[in-house]
């Protein structure tokens, strides 16, 4: 069998942009490994939170020594708790540096992957390597929130959601290290104007396009 063609694909996007749908669709499709960054920091959350640490850096530190992302994966990490919480851990930069070393262990060890977050593009396969194509997210607020809510399965107000990623996409823009921005050769998705097969579809045009080269 024909070996496959190198292929890194980076992911941004605000909170509840569908960002996570459109990069599960996309390495299923093109048979990557598939690596949700936000997990790994709603882990990192899960484990402050459960422990409440006196000091998070070295706590992080010493748990991240032996973790698999096979294992953060397979954690309940959507709760409301959680995503109050992380959008404060994710601006230590020295959490983001654990974070990152994990991610960058995997990376290196796969030429075929899908990477999803929020400095991606811009920070985690800006160089060494590089991605082969980058896609940012966007969604209204309104409809994100509805999705979100749902997926939460109505477990807090609807209001309360809102307000949740509103503050999140906030705090992710204006923070000082690796803020969420969109690179200049990203290709927008708007997923409240796109169905899912329609994000896949515009997504695969820009991946083909790729491989074709």
């Amino acid at each position: 069998m024909a070996k496959l063609k190198k292929l890194i694909i980076a992911c941004d996007g605000e909170s509840g942009s569908g960002k996570s749908t459109a990069a599960k669709l996309v390495s299923k499709k093109y048979k990557l490994l598939l690596i949700n960054s936000g997990l790994i920091y709603r882990y990192c959350s899960k484990l402050v939170i459960n422990h409440n640490p006196k000091s998070i850096v070295p706590f992080l530190k010493s748990k991240f020594r032996t973790v698999s992302y096979k294992t953060i994966a397979k954690q309940k990490l959507h709760s409301e708790e959680i995503s109050k919480h992380v959008a404060i851990i994710a601006k230590n930069k020295k959490v983001r540096e654990i974070v990152n070393k994990l991610q960058m262990k995997i990376i290196r060890m796969n030429n075929r992957i899908c990477v999803e977050g929020r400095d991606i593009a811009s920070k985690i396969l800006a160089a060494n390597p590089k991605y082969d194509v980058a896609f940012y997210f966007k969604c209204n607020i309104e409809v994100a929130a509805y999705r979100r809510w749902l997926d939460l399965k109505k477990s807090v107000s609807l209001k309360e959601v809102k307000n949740s990623l509103k503050k999140r996409t906030s705090i992710d823009k204006k923070r000082k290290n690796s803020p969420l921005i969109k690179v200049k050769d990203s290709i927008l998705i708007r997923s409240d104007k796109l169905s899912k097969k329609e994000v896949l579809v515009k997504m695969s045009k820009a991946v083909d396009k790729v491989l074709k080269n």
